[in-house]
């Protein structure tokens, strides 16, 4: 199994990212996939999830803000983060529903 998140960086309270996560060596398309975040100094906290329909949970943290979608046809799973505050800084995972995670990509909010 292997998931590649990218798309992080650092922006400004209020803008914007897409985080993509690619995935393999597992049978994406009925897998539901999860968005995790980890802040400095706190534990991991599940920001989102999209099962094999499309069906889409968010925490609530985050709901109205972050929509999270999915390309089966890439085996790519996003994270559309938009109105982005400086609580939002974290290392953002996808991981599925068997628990793999990736490595991570980091998301600084600040001005």
């Amino acid at each position: 199994v292997q998931l590649v998140e990218s798309g992080g960086g650092l922006v400004r309270p209020g803008g914007s990212l897409r985080l993509s996560c690619a995935a393999s060596g597992f049978t994406f398309s009925s897998s539901r996939m999860n968005w995790l975040r980890q802040a400095p100094g706190k534990g991991l906290e599940w920001v989102a999830g999209i099962k094999s329909d499309h069906g889409r949970t968010y925490a609530d943290s985050v709901k109205g803000r972050f929509t999270i979608s999915r390309d089966n046809a890439k085996n790519t799973v996003y994270l559309q983060m938009i109105d982005l505050k400086p609580e939002d800084t974290a290392v953002y995972y996808c991981a599925n529903d068997a628990g793999s995670r990736g490595q991570g990509t980091q998301v600084t909010v600040s001005s």
